[in-house]
């Protein structure tokens, strides 16, 4: 199948911060391959295994939607909700290149998705951040789960990602202003933590909870940070968030990166929190 591109659909629904351009699709791609590890070790932990039916949330080009499909399997069904539909196309195209024919992605809103089989498990990554109401849609996709299925959710937590890079100016001046940005926008930085929370909120038990961060200091494991902002630029300059300071976006990553390695010193990515519990079997 021939390759989509994203930056002839680049308008997309209002909730994701970062848009639907070709960047940011790219973007999504390449922060995937350095996470997923640490989210297949949450959905393997959580239980989710060969022959499950699984909902994914926010499945943007289906990155956590390949992950899941090659856990669950042949004899598994996978399911990723997305609204927009040019981040469709792009799952579809890497659903087919990869070979899978157990993977779907309807284009619905999560309050009007239905279903006749109740799934095994609903699982995301980096999406519940971005909804204003987090807990009225956790609430709506218990609906489509079976008694004892799992929910499984990967989120940021932006406190310890600061800190940790507090010392390396330039990048904590990217950071600040990513951060700065979603605050501005009403993006929760916070939502890993607020997981634990959310999840008992919402009637599920107080589920194991566990944070991994990815460190290092080459070019491309900088460029993962620099890139966020050049996919929030609009929205930054929009809520008035200063960006004189960093200087060229095209050369940011390499200054971080000299900035790092500079003294021969590690920097982190974003901490990832991982939340996970069953629906009570009476519910």
């Amino acid at each position: 199948m021939a390759a989509v591109s994203a930056d002839m659909c680049a308008s997309g629904t209002p909730e994701y911060a970062l848009g639907y351009s070709g960047h940011e699709h790219d973007r999504l791609i390449r922060q995937a391959k350095r996470f997923a590890p640490y989210t297949e070790r949450l959905f393997r932990e959580a239980g989710i295994a060969a022959g499950h039916r699984v909902l994914d949330l926010g499945s943007r080009v289906g990155d956590v939607s390949l992950l899941l499909a090659r856990i669950v399997g042949p004899a598994g069904e996978f399911v990723g909700i997305e609204c927009d539909a040019c981040s469709i196309a792009r799952a579809n195209a890497r659903v087919a290149e990869a070979g899978l024919t157990n993977v779907t992605f309807p284009q619905k809103d999560v309050n009007h998705m239905q279903t006749e089989k109740p799934f095994d498990a609903v699982a995301g990554r980096f999406i519940l951040m971005f909804l204003p109401d987090p807990a009225s849609v956790l609430g709506a996709l218990l609906q489509l789960l079976k008694p004892g299925g799992i929910v499984a959710f990967q989120e940021p937590s932006w406190k310890p990602f600061l800190a940790f890079n507090a010392e390396f100016t330039l990048y904590s001046k990217l950071l600040n202003a990513i951060h700065e940005t979603f605050l501005r926008s009403g993006v929760n930085p916070e939502m890993g933590r607020d997981l634990h929370r959310v999840f008992q909120e919402v009637g599920l038990p107080a589920p194991a909870v566990h944070m991994e961060t990815a460190l290092g200091s080459g070019p491309d494991f900088i460029s993962l940070s620099a890139d966020v902002l050049v996919s929030l630029e609009p929205l930054a300059r929009e809520h008035n968030v200063p960006l004189e300071d960093l200087g060229s976006f095209a050369t940011v990553a390499a200054r971080i990166h000299a900035e790092v390695s500079a003294g021969n010193k590690i920097a982190s990515l974003i901490p990832l929190v991982g939340v996970w519990a069953r629906k009570p079997v009476n519910a």
